[in-house]
């Protein structure tokens, strides 16, 4: 991650002091980047179990605790009033309240979302020891996309040293979540990745291209289509940003390419927020970025939710967990 923008997210998480849950307190990593975000002031630090267990947990790997919140499911005054909640968000799919409480008992992802969705916390962040669908079905059961979307996705932050996109920064996206996406869905990631490229990397002005193997007519073929539906999409929403496509990766980013096969596009040449047409594509583009290049990508980071929430690698480091600490915190501001 750039140096630059890792500052300036924690130097305006330290302004913010919002409140951020980390459920998966079994995990030493978590305990150690909770001890290391508040010693930093990032961010006040919210940990789901027993107090007592974790920290003696805490005390024996040398890390202080002083500070940080905690929240026993097993002995929280609220937890029926939760479980109600939960089982109304899904008793079309016959969830029972009994079976809506021990989901809220025994899974500490549900039990933190939803203190998410009350504001009783401002964001959460998990999966160190657990599956992004994990992360992603609690997220998405307990708190929902936002008002006007329909689709939970990815972006990913790459930053690069070149010429390219706002100053080298371009979002890809969605290169984690969503395998073939709709023109439905296309319309909405783009909405989504365009608040994370002015919140998380502070790209002023978004400009978005629809990628493809097609540039403005060159070519036809069923994905081909779905992109300039999902454009037509965008264009009945009436949304405050400039996009364009489909087109071809070099048009949407290159000016001297775009001046020969887009000539009349305002976002050709000029792109930084590049929608992939599926995971295949936008899997291997970013992966390709980050090797070919060495660029350095911040991802996958969750996007489309209500309330902000972040997976992590499971093979992450406690830095990783207290960037995305701040990267939350920064997003729950919004």
């Amino acid at each position: 991650m750039s140096k630059n923008l890792l500052e300036s997210l924690k130097a305006k998480a330290k302004i913010l002091q919002k409140t951020i849950i980390l459920p998966e307190t079994e995990d030493p990593r978590v305990l150690k980047a909770a001890e290391k975000v508040m010693s930093e002031g990032l961010a006040k630090i919210a940990l789901v179990g027993n107090e007592e267990k974790i920290k003696k947990e805490a005390e024996k790997l040398g890390v202080n605790l002083d500070g940080a919140i905690f929240y026993d499911p097993n002995n929280c005054a609220t937890i029926d009033q939760m479980s109600e909640i939960l089982r109304k968000r899904r008793e079309k799919k016959g969830m029972t309240f009994e079976a809506a409480k021990a989901t809220m008992l025994s899974d500490p992802r549900f039990f933190a979302a939803m203190l998410v969705k009350q504001g009783r916390v401002d964001g959460m962040v998990a999966g160190s020891i657990s599956p992004t669908a994990h992360v992603l079905r609690a997220s998405i059961l307990v708190i929902g996309p936002k008002e006007g979307l329909k689709t939970i996705s990815s972006s990913f932050v790459m930053v690069t040293d070149s010429d390219f996109g706002a100053n080298g920064t371009l979002i890809f996206t969605d290169a984690a979540v969503i395998p073939n996406p709709t023109a439905l869905q296309l319309a909405d990631i783009a909405i989504s990745a365009v608040e994370k490229a002015k919140v998380t990397a502070g790209i002023k002005e978004p400009k978005v291209a629809f990628l493809s193997y097609s540039t403005k007519g060159s070519a036809d073929g069923e994905s081909v289509r779905k992109v300039r539906e999902a454009i037509e999409i965008l264009k009945m929403r009436d949304v405050d940003f400039e996009f364009d496509g489909e087109m071809q990766l070099d048009a949407a980013i290159v000016p001297e390419v775009a001046k020969l096969k887009a000539p009349n596009s305002k976002v050709a040449g000029n792109a930084n927020v590049l929608v992939f047409p599926d995971l295949n594509a936008g899997n291997i583009g970013y992966k390709l970025t980050q090797r070919f290049s060495g660029a350095k990508a911040l991802g996958p980071l969750i996007q489309g939710l209500a309330r902000p929430v972040h997976d992590l690698s499971r093979g992450c480091s406690v830095e990783d967990i207290v960037e995305v600490v701040a990267i939350t915190a920064v997003e729950s501001d919004e």
